[in-house]
């Protein structure tokens, strides 16, 4: 492989002491693999609000990577979200990944506070306007469980990408077909914006179904198979790094230049895999969080 691609990694903010010491032994493990940047996820109802800007803050200060924040528009006014917002942008932050967000729990569907964004597009639009970040969004190859269908998906982000988002991350998908149709698609609606695939290394096979399940994703039956044989063989962890670098393999050849990580705030399935695709670590740095 001659030119290695671009590689993003997404972590969420810990909310216990030993959640804690995973995250910074995460970040210590892939910050030498030197991403383009690296997101932080927002709990839904804001319940991880103050750890995701605590999170990002020491990512930004002590391991110096380009750090992108999650906002999302659950349960918070709009001076609220912006607030939030102007924090991230005092504290150094200048990319932020602009979602809707998920109902909170309890909640079969996401509705908007009375005083809040509607929806990820005037979220954008209203964060575009500041001038102050690079605005990223999400994406869905199979359709959201909120989607009328897959073209539904497109039409939506061609409106968050005409208010002013620069990119797009997708959520991960197992079959890089799928992505190749969904990104076929977004062309002809005339969506120049760059879509980087969302790659979720099979850590567990049983919660990632769970995660396919919640968020519309498909599971390949052959798969599901093979992931069921491997682990009455002890041999899961193998299969997981060998399905997950030929995923991005294929992607690679296909054309895709970045790569973003769901690394769950497990470094090691993902390290491996990013080591497969031709990128070494530089020299371990030594900060601490």
């Amino acid at each position: 492989m001659s030119n290695p691609p671009r590689i993003s990694f997404e972590f969420f903010p810990p909310q216990s002491l030993d959640a804690s010491f995973r995250l910074w032994e995460t970040v210590q493990a892939l910050a030498p693999m030197r991403p383009n940047f690296v997101s932080v996820t927002y709990g839904a109802g804001g319940t991880t609000r103050k750890l995701t800007h605590e999170a990002v803050s020491t990512i930004r200060r002590n391991y110096g990577l380009n750090v992108a924040a999650h906002l999302t528009c659950v349960d918070a006014t709009r001076a609220e979200t912006l607030a939030i917002a102007e924090a991230y942008a005092e504290a150094g932050v200048t990319e932020i990944v602009a979602l809707r967000g998920d109902a909170p729990k309890g909640n079969e569907r996401f509705t908007p506070h009375a005083h809040g964004f509607a929806n990820s597009v005037e979220l954008v639009e209203t964060l575009a306007k500041t001038g102050k970040f690079k605005i990223r969004v999400g994406a869905y190859p199979e359709p959201h469980p909120d989607a009328a269908d897959g073209l539904a998906d497109v039409t939506w982000l061609k409106r968050k990408i005409d208010a002013g988002a620069t990119s797009a991350i997708t959520q991960f998908f197992f079959d890089a077909d799928t992505f190749f149709r969904f990104r076929d698609t977004c062309v002809k609606a005339g969506i120049e914006a760059p879509i980087i695939p969302g790659i979720l290394p099979i850590i567990s096979w049983d919660g990632a179904k769970k995660f396919a399940s919640r968020c519309g994703t498909q599971v390949p039956a052959k798969l599901d198979e093979a992931f069921t044989t491997a682990a009455r063989d002890g041999r899961e962890e193998l299969l997981a790094l060998a399905q997950c670098t030929a995923l991005c393999d294929r992607l690679l050849q296909g054309g895709v230049e970045d790569l973003h990580f769901y690394t769950l705030n497990r470094p090691h399935l993902t390290r491996e895999v990013v080591r497969a695709l031709g990128i070494l670590p530089e020299l371990v740095l030594e900060k601490v969080a």
